[in-house]
């Protein structure tokens, strides 16, 4: 496509030869190594290098545009450095002829001998970005090395540190220089020994469940509380229940013995306070007696301030002795609840009756344990089957037979990125077939680009694959294909691509293998087409390609 070049500061130089030029260019004061000896009717008259953007004189010479705008700014009356003759800015023009025969002069690439490539000076920058001895930066975050554009996919894929890989216990994708202290700190499906030495290996997400029931770890002993002292592997504590059920129910006869010892005294210091209560009860009769005595003999006399003193003094002591029997009557009665032994002995019947109970569960465990392994092992044979049916279901659901495939690729920011970091570099469509009894087809699509198109276009290939009834079909495939990128707007504006199967090429051969090697377009549609939002070959992150074979002359069998 021709474009005019950007027009020079206003004022300065006068338009001529103003034909459109081109859309090439290159990077100016670079030492490119032409082919053939650089002209010096090509050569700056200042700065003696390649032309670029050249201007042209009154006096006929030329010179690159920013020597020419330099040439102004350091004098006021700008001279040629070749005759001396005053430059007149109102006579410089752009010398566009000139710039066509500079941009077409051939180069070598800057990696030569390695790259022999001979490329035309405005096809320079282009070639470099393609140019498979270019060193480029590694893309991976953290990863500073340089490496050729060819050895990139192979130190992204194998040698790069900074590659994310997947765990292997978690699936999760984490930085390789990382990987090792991601498996021993963060992640949580990694392998790890018990610590009770069990010989289990457990993931570390689960090591404190596992503990809770793990056979090696010490435990005490359930009768600890009538004085086992013992600490016993799990695993062994129904062991130790029977070998020391003697010990044990001695322990608890022991300790029944003490608790009746210690009821014992309780009673007997029960019946010292109630002995102490009823001392108490009778001292507040014999005060109340007094009370009303003083009354009746004091209810009249002149010295009435003494009596009532002696009076509040005995009402103080009664009221005193009557808290004192309230107390020891609560406190009475709470002590009497707390010796209540009966339900300590219900208890030890009923774990008496549990134990016998546990004893016959264990027999039947073991046998119901061994039959839902059995029962487990038949439904996963069973659930396996179905998924198989299920997907196989699927595919011959979605399968065409008419020689044309309609593809719809989904999430296409996310997978496209797949791609770019290069952890999914291609997907596949579903086969298809050009009848019943034909070919089975399919396509490949590199979101990224593959090849030429690597980064800037997305590529599309057609597969021939083996199919059930090769030995019956004609060898080598030797139909058209069309490849298309459909338009979602409904104007049809699609975009495609028409080739014919080489007959002499192994892509369309009798498949030796799952399927051929892949056929197509590396550079099928640019992603600034694809992606430019006037367009409408995407829409809700989905695109459709569409794929179709020319079943002309096709014998259907």
């Amino acid at each position: 496509m021709a474009c005019d070049e950007p027009a020079a500061p206003s004022g300065i130089f006068t338009r001529q030869n103003s034909a459109s030029t081109i859309s090439l260019d290159f990077e100016p004061n670079a030492d490119y190594k032409f082919v053939e000896t650089l002209e010096d009717r090509y050569k700056c008259a200042y700065c003696h290098l390649v032309l670029h953007n050249p201007h042209q004189t009154g006096c006929g010479h030329r010179f690159c545009q920013q020597c020419i705008l330099s040439l102004r700014e350091l004098n006021a009356v700008p001279t040629c450095p070749v005759d001396k003759e005053t430059i007149k800015m109102h006579e410089v023009f752009k010398d566009n002829c000139c710039k066509r025969e500079v941009l077409n002069l051939n180069v070598f690439c800057k990696n030569f001998p390695d790259c022999n490539s001979k490329i035309i000076l405005g096809r320079y920058q282009e070639h470099l970005q393609q140019c498979l001895f270019e060193s480029v930066q590694c893309t991976n975050d953290g990863c500073c090395d340089q490496i050729l554009r060819k050895d990139l996919k192979e130190h992204l894929d194998q040698s790069c540190q900074f590659r994310e890989e997947m765990c292997q216990y978690c699936n999760t994708y984490v930085v390789l220089i990382n990987i090792k202290n991601h498996e021993k700190n963060d992640c949580p499906d990694y392998p790890v020994p018990c610590l009770q030495n069990c010989s289990q290996i457990i993931l570390k997400k689960e090591i404190e469940k596992h503990h809770t029931v793990c056979p090696e770890a010490e435990v005490d002993c359930p009768y600890k509380q009538y004085g086992c002292p013992a600490k016993v592997k799990r695993g062994k504590l129904a062991e130790h229940e029977n070998t020391a059920l003697r010990e044990h129910m001695l322990q608890i006869l022991d300790k029944n013995s003490r608790l009746e010892e210690k009821i014992s005294d309780l009673y007997k210091s029960l019946e010292c306070k109630e002995i102490k209560i009823q001392q108490l009860a009778e001292a507040i009769k014999k005060c109340e007696k007094e009370f009303r005595q003083y009354t009746q003999l004091f209810g009249k006399n002149s010295n009435l301030m003494v009596s009532t003193q002696a009076l509040a003094s005995h009402l103080d002591k009664s009221a005193r002795l009557e808290s004192q029997v309230k107390q020891l009557i609560q406190m009475a009665n709470q002590q009497q609840s707390k010796l209540d032994l009966r339900p300590l002995f219900d208890t030890i019947e009923n774990v008496k009756q549990k134990i016998a109970v546990m004893e016959t569960y264990d027999q039947r465990l073991v046998v119901l344990e061994d039959q839902s392994s059995k029962h487990d092992l038949q439904i996963n044979i069973h659930k396996a089957q179905l998924n198989k049916n299920e997907e196989r279901f699927k595919l011959l659901e979605g399968t065409c037979y008419n020689g044309k495939l309609i593809w719809k690729i989904t999430d296409y920011k996310m997978k496209k990125k797949e791609a770019v970091e290069g952890r999914v570099l291609s997907i596949a469509s579903q086969p298809f077939y050009t009848s019943r009894c034909g070919y089975r087809l399919c396509a490949r699509a590199y979101l990224n680009g593959d090849g030429s198109g690597k980064g800037t276009h997305i590529s599309l290939y057609f597969v021939v694959m083996r199919g059930e009834f090769d030995s019956l079909l004609m060898w080598p495939f030797k139909q058209k294909v069309t490849l298309m990128l459909l338009d979602q707007s409904g104007k049809k504006n699609h975009i495609v691509e028409v080739f014919r199967a080489d007959p002499n090429s192994s892509s369309f051969k009798r498949p030796d293998g799952e399927m051929n090697i892949a056929s197509g377009c590396p550079r099928f549609v640019p992603h600034t087409v694809l992606e430019n939002t006037k367009n409408t070959y995407i829409r809700d992150d989905t695109l459709f390609l569409k794929v179709v074979v020319d079943l002309t002359d096709l014998e259907e069998l």
